[in-house]
């Protein structure tokens, strides 16, 4: 799988390229800068991008801004976003286009190499993956919602899972219930929210992630 790699600390992407080639990835670009990552972007077309979000020149958000640019030139370009912080903002900018094939992770859960490399892989087959975290505090910033205020606490953590990115079989393992226990649970919190059920799990999420974003 051919993978773009933009991170400015040297050491780090140096860490990171060997980890991912490890795990059959084909790097053919890794960058130090917003510039260089939108060149190679525009080059490669990879199968997949990782990208820092803080970058050179301005360590801002370049890493977001040149994925946004890509996706909208080649649209649903797979980007999996790493950043040392929880910003609700840029998880609502990389969700925008509603496209799939994203992911927002917290740089501390690259040390879980097998958590961090499936989620590479599911967002470059199209789907969608959310730190924790951001979920945690998209659901929060949501609570006072009166839709959601009416879920119960089973269905808010069956909704922060399946807002990871996580299918039922993932998430009745976590929850140690049965999967016919958790669509159970998924259908009726879809319905307290009015969204459409779906057997597709990225439009799934997609959905909840859109509900979520509109508060």
């Amino acid at each position: 799988m051919r993978l773009v790699l933009a991170e400015d600390q040297f050491l780090l992407r140096e860490g990171l390229s060997r980890l991912l080639e490890l795990n059959g990835f084909d790097i053919v670009a890794a960058v130090g800068s917003g510039p260089e990552l939108t060149a190679a972007l525009a080059e490669h077309e990879p199968d997949v991008a990782l990208v820092d979000i803080r970058m050179p020149p301005t360590h801002t958000d370049e890493g977001l801004r040149a994925v946004l640019e890509a996706r909208r030139l080649r649209p649903g370009q797979p980007s999996l976003i790493l950043s040392q912080y929880v910003d609700q903002l840029y998880a609502q900018e990389l969700l925008a286009d509603g496209d799939g094939g994203v992911g927002y992770l917290l740089k501390d859960r690259v040390f879980n190499s097998g958590q961090f490399i499936s989620a590479l892989h599911q967002v470059a087959a199209g789907g969608t993956v959310m730190d924790p975290d951001v979920v945690s505090r998209m659901l929060n910033h949501s609570s006072q919602d009166q839709q959601i205020a009416r879920l119960s606490e089973r269905e808010r953590e069956v909704l922060g899972y399946m807002a990871e990115g996580r299918s039922n079989a993932a998430i009745a393992a976590v929850l140690v219930i049965t999967e016919k226990a958790v669509a159970k649970h998924i259908n009726s919190l879809l319905a307290k929210l009015d969204l459409p059920p779906s057997k597709d799990d990225n439009r799934r999420v997609m959905a909840v992630l859109a509900y979520l974003n509109r508060a």
